[in-house]
């Protein structure tokens, strides 16, 4: 069985990747990469797969996820750790406060590297941003963005979904996720 290493230290993530994967072996290490200071996920995500090849020598993926407020210019982009972990969710809604164009969107990059060539996949994900802080934690939980992310076409934060919710929506808020493109793209290669 083919092994692929996936450098996170998100238990969230980490658990959504293990849906995806049936054939193949992901281990998770759990390093702290340096994350070069850019907007870039592309660029962020390839620097820390770089990195890991580097420390394990097989083949691994790191996933860089942004956040996108339309009416704050974009804001916070992929400098979503640091905003969380200075103004939180709480300083997000009072930043929307007034602000009637809550429109907002997760974007992915997702590099692969086998130590010859790194590989690209991206996800993205449209919603709302919540008026308040809703919801509970799930196991699943990746950033506590999903207490205020409403997917598109929904009234429901992620917080509040359960995981088959979770699941059905992408059908109808056209929602990519990177993982899997890359497991689609994986199976079909090996």
């Amino acid at each position: 069985m083919n092994e692929i290493v996936f450098v996170t230290h998100n238990k969230g993530k980490a658990k959504s990747a293990e849906k995806y994967f049936t054939n193949l072996k992901i281990s998770t290490y759990d390093f702290e990469l340096d994350e070069p200071r850019s907007d870039d996920i592309k660029e962020i995500a390839t620097a820390k797969v770089k990195q890991a090849y580097n420390i394990v020598k097989k083949p691994c993926i790191a996933l860089d996820t942004g956040f996108f407020i339309e009416e704050l210019n974009g804001f916070p982009r992929a400098f979503v750790n640091f905003v969380l972990d200075t103004i939180g969710i709480e300083g997000i809604l009072k930043l929307m406060q007034g602000i009637d164009n809550r429109k907002c969107k997760f974007e992915e990059c997702l590099a692969y590297y086998n130590g010859t060539e790194i590989k690209y996949f991206y996800g993205k994900h449209p919603g709302n941003l919540a008026y308040e802080i809703q919801g509970k934690d799930r196991e699943e939980k990746w950033s506590d963005l999903w207490y205020i992310f409403k997917p598109e076409h929904f009234d429901k934060t992620l917080a509040e979904m359960d995981a088959i919710e979770r699941e059905n929506r992408r059908k109808i808020d056209g929602s990519v996720e990177a993982l899997k493109v890359f497991a689609e793209w994986y199976r079909e290669e090996n």
